[in-house]
């Protein structure tokens, strides 16, 4: 994953390509650079590391052209030093490209443009693309034919920008299974990976579609087909401001993001559910997901797919779906599931979790299982849905059915507040099956739907409690090397969020485990340097948690316990406390992530790291 901008108009270009960058560090911060075009040749800066570095460079360097592309990069092919950086050039310097994504073929290229003279200068798949565009253009009747040649040769997911010092006023854009979008503002077009790139500038917005290619000059935008032909498209007006892409008096985003927690479950139960919950024998569906009747026809089995954090939000939609609309359910990881999928069986649900709606492995999943399945009989045919923070991705054109998250942008790489809006996606998605399928009384889905309806105040409450005692602690553990999550039931998944956290930002090792399997082999780890962090709350595991906990403790291990800031007893038994509000057990999930993220936050804050951008992670991750 990496972000690409780009700048056609009447300003300076390079200002606005790096606050564009800015905008997309979060998906690739190995290295940048920026291209223009100005006096007849391409200028082209780029730096190794973070964006202030190449922000350093141009200072000095800095010209007033009009037209320009820039990349901020997270390395795939070649490490990320700034021979590898974007963006590259054809051998004259006459052509410079940006690219997101991998070109599966780029050895055979790159090894029939060496044949043909051609030198390459770095160890990435992108350098093929300026060679050949320039190979391709000696014969070409245009710059865009030229790019629309190249484009067929070759294979993989990317999206592309590229100019020319032979054609100052014209910037391309190329879409292949990598997302792309064009920005329309006011005599200047502009194109990125991601709209925080182009919010303060545009609100109209074009995303591309795979296989297109457009042609954006000073007089406006031109769309085709990779076959040539033209297309008519008209653009859409964004429900964002440059507002949501700010810090807002917090530190780091990710800590802006966790205290919009409470908004963005708010914003879940408005969309997902009637104001008014009737029960008894008028009782209607309390949920508006704006799914069709026959969606809900004979569902025997649900598979989920999903990477990451979203994995871990489907494990609680596991829990949610067998125990609420007693529906089998089975939770892969994508990357697995492709090259190993479960054997075809009838009236079988498929959901694919993305909060990007463009991770790579998720989609190849999702369009294996519509491909095996086509032509099959009635029941064996798939049944797809999607579960996204952006309904406007790649996700949304393959499934037939979204369920919108409604998080707002994310900017911090460590996901939190697209978890919590995941978890609230399988609740609603849970009691509208539940309906549909009759297996919980009405007035049990009218109570539980009234407990939701109170946990956007929990999650104040949580986060009031919170902040100065993760904080506290977080200055205990700066130097922990080692620590274990525990949790079971529908807590669970959150010890596996909660180590996943502590890892991606404090680069501390952390495992999360099922409590019960302590005593399987992991108690084995466990010292006066290895603490313990369990989710312990009242409900069908409570007593098993405190047990296994009490085994942790006994083997010198200090013992941080996640439970109701009611429970009288915890602090008998474990050495610290996080204290949470008291809901149903069913509803925990999202009130037991909330400290478990701060601590994360706090700790790897504590140890001077960046935060919101960690090291080799990326915000979604594009590529295999």
């Amino acid at each position: 994953m990496c972000g690409i901008v780009g700048y056609i108009g009447t300003q300076a270009a390079t200002e606005i390509l790096l606050s564009g960058l800015e905008k997309l560090e979060y998906r690739g911060y190995d290295s940048a650079g920026v291209a223009t075009v100005w006096e007849g040749e391409v200028h082209c800066v780029r730096a190794k590391g973070k964006l202030h570095n190449l922000r350093s460079k141009l200072e000095q360097l800095a010209t007033p052209a009009q037209i320009g592309i820039g990349h901020t990069r997270w390395a795939t092919h070649g490490k990320p030093e700034e021979h590898n950086a974007h963006p590259h050039l054809d051998a004259a310097k006459r052509i410079a490209v940006v690219q997101n994504g991998i070109i599966e073929n780029y050895r055979e290229l790159r090894e029939e443009l060496k044949q043909k003279g051609y030198e390459f200068r770095s160890e990435t798949d992108t350098e093929v693309i300026p060679h050949l565009i320039a190979e391709l253009a000696k014969n070409a009747s245009s710059f865009l034919e030229a790019v629309r040649q190249a484009v067929s040769h070759l294979h993989g997911a990317f999206a592309i920008a590229v100019i020319s010092a032979d054609y100052p006023d014209e910037l391309i854009v190329v879409r292949q299974q990598a997302p792309l979008v064009i920005g329309f503002g006011q005599g200047e077009f502009f194109c990125a990976s991601d709209t925080p790139a182009i919010v303060s500038h545009t609100r109209a917005v074009l995303p591309l579609e795979n296989g297109e290619i457009a042609r954006l000059t000073p007089l406006g935008v031109e769309i085709y087909n990779f076959a040539g032909d033209r297309l008519k498209k008209q653009p859409r007006l964004l429900n964002l401001s440059p507002t949501m892409v700010e810090k807002q008096g917090f530190k780091h985003f990710m800590l802006k993001e966790i205290y919009e927690q409470p908004g963005v479950v708010r914003a879940s139960l408005d969309a997902y559910f009637h104001t008014e919950v009737n029960s008894g024998e008028s009782f209607q569906s309390p949920v508006k997901l704006g799914l069709p009747e026959q969606f809900y026809a004979d569902i025997e089995q649900i598979h989920i797919v999903a990477c990451g954090t979203s994995w871990h939000a489907a494990l609680v939609g596991k829990y949610l779906l067998e125990q609420l609309a007693g529906i089998s359910t089975q939770v892969h990881y994508a990357s697995e599931y492709r090259y190993a999928p479960s054997p075809l069986t009838a009236n079988t649900l498929t959901i694919g979790v993305t909060q990007s709606g463009e991770t790579a492995d998720t989609l190849a999943a999702l369009a294996m299982e519509k491909e095996r399945r086509q032509g099959k009989e009635t029941k064996y045919q798939a049944r797809l849905l999607g579960i996204t923070n952006r309904p406007e991705s790649s996700l949304g054109h393959l499934v037939p059915h979204i369920i919108n998250t409604l998080a707002g942008i994310e900017i911090g790489v460590a996901a939190t507040k697209t978890f919590v809006a995941q978890l609230m996606a399988f609740y609603a998605l849970a009691i509208d099956l539940a309906y549909h399928r009759q297996t919980v009384a009405p007035d049990k889905l009218a109570d539980i739907i009234q407990g939701l309806r109170k946990i956007p105040k929990e999650i104040e409450a949580t986060l009031e409690r919170q902040e100065q005692l993760t904080e506290h602690l977080a200055h205990e553990f700066a130097e922990t090397q080692d620590f274990i999550f525990l949790g079971r039931g529908i807590n669970f998944p959150i010890a596996l969020e909660g180590a996943l956290k502590l890892k991606e930002i404090s680069y501390i090792h952390a495992e999360g485990y099922p409590a019960g399997e302590m005593k399987h082999g992991p108690i084995a780890l466990l010292d006066a340097k290895v603490p313990v962090v369990a989710i312990a709350y009242p409900g069908t595991v409570y007593e098993k948690v405190i047990s296994n906990s009490q085994e942790a403790k006994a083997r010198d291990s200090r013992l941080i316990g996640v439970t109701p800031v009611s429970d009288g007893e915890a602090g008998e038994i474990f050495n610290d406390l996080l204290p949470v509000s008291s809901v149903d057990e069913l509803l925990s999930p999202i009130l037991t992530v909330v400290p478990l993220q701060l601590l994360a936050y706090h700790i790897a804050a504590r140890r001077g790291l960046d935060v919101d951008q960690p090291r080799n992670l990326a915000k979604s991750v594009t590529v295999e």
